[in-house]
């Protein structure tokens, strides 16, 4: 048989490299013959880098950019072979992962090291660009990215002049990995639903909020554009307000589910042509996987090809389980019985060998 092993990552854990080396590992020590083909998987957020650069056809490079608490760092990101499309990941700049517990800072993040890179990318000739927004430590609304980009935007947010904004991003095709649908501003808006995990106390929240609608008025103002009610608009702490709100200054804007961006920069479609079956996975399958998460991209995919999927998660529940079965997938844990979470992360890969082994035993 032909495998196709296409997960995510198990978030804070394991890389969806790890993920697919430990499943074929498993898969091997029952089937030693089968021939077996790794593409692994991310969603736009943290890990979009090492899943596409694992697929092959991309190089590495580094760029110095600011990091969320404006501290100069050296962040990565890829560049096809040819030489004319990029890979950027907002969480290499601007994500959660570059500050600790303590550091973090609502209302003090800025987006800016995420310009920088998309600076670095204009400098080297590139004018095709995916960048994945997941993960961001920010609610600046993308302010910081813009002046990273040119743009002279007041302190308090309530005035910007576009004036000076990088005349490259005329020739860009700008390509945005979003998977949530918030709207910028309000109870279901940037600052109140995930401001918190960025640090944000309840008092935050209200002025983050407030913030963003002077931003949002200074910049519609400035472009002509109302994008504050978008969906999407809300996503990375608002920067995919500030990219939507700069759609006519670009050659073009898309705003597209992370996972899709990332199978056709890994090239998954031609690896899924040829495959008898797909093992899929992430950390949690749950009732966030119906929203879009990669093990539901996998399964579409699979089932429009008519090639059968097998979802492995470190927890599945049965809202998980209905998810997947809706597009003809199985979800499976990666453990029966699942292991308690601090089992499961002390584990390592062995968990996940020990299922690749099982499904290839059931395989017979």
């Amino acid at each position: 048989m032909r495998i196709l092993i296409a997960p995510d990552s198990y978030k804070g854990t394991l890389t969806s490299v790890d993920v697919a080396r430990a499943l074929a590992e498993g898969w091997r020590r029952a089937r030693p013959h089968d021939e077996i083909r790794l593409a692994p998987l991310a969603d736009g957020g943290e890990g979009t880098l090492v899943a596409i650069e694992a697929a092959g056809g991309w190089g590495r490079v580094e760029a110095e950019v600011r990091d969320p608490l404006g501290r100069r760092i050296r962040a990565p990101w890829l560049v096809r072979h040819d030489g004319h499309a990029a890979v950027i990941e907002m969480a290499a700049a601007s994500g959660l992962s570059r500050v600790t517990a303590d550091e973090r800072d609502a209302a003090r993040a800025t987006s800016a090291g995420t310009g920088d890179l998309l600076r670095a990318a204009l400098d080297a000739g590139i004018r095709d660009i995916v960048l994945g927004i997941g993960g961001s430590a920010t609610t600046d609304g993308a302010a910081g990215l813009l002046q990273a980009l040119g743009a002279n935007v007041d302190d308090g947010l309530g005035g910007i002049d576009l004036t000076g904004l990088d005349h490259r991003l005329a020739d860009l095709r700008l390509r945005v990995a979003c998977d949530v649908t918030n709207p910028l501003l309000g109870p279901d808006g940037a600052a109140a639903v995930y401001g918190p995990q960025k640090g944000a106390s309840p008092a935050d929240v209200v002025t983050l909020d407030a913030r963003l609608s002077r931003w949002a008025d200074a910049l519609e103002a400035a472009t002509g554009r109302r994008e504050r009610e978008t969906p999407g608009a809300g996503a990375a702490g608002g920067v995919g307000f500030g990219l939507l709100c700069l759609a006519d200054r670009l050659a073009s804007l898309e705003l597209r589910p992370g996972i899709d961006l990332v199978m056709e920069a890994a090239g998954f479609d031609a690896a899924l042509a040829g495959a008898d079956l797909v093992l899929t996975g992430e950390g949690r399958i749950d009732a966030q996987t119906a929203f879009g998460k990669t093990a539901l991209g996998v399964a579409k995919r699979a089932r429009a090809a008519g090639v059968p999927c097998i979802a492995v998660g470190g927890s599945v529940t049965p809202e998980g389980v209905e998810a997947l079965a809706v597009v003809g997938a199985r979800a499976v844990p990666t453990s029966d019985p699942p292991l308690p979470l601090a089992e499961a992360i002390a584990a390592g890969t062995a968990p996940l060998i020990a299922c690749g082994q099982r499904l290839a035993r059931e395989i017979g």
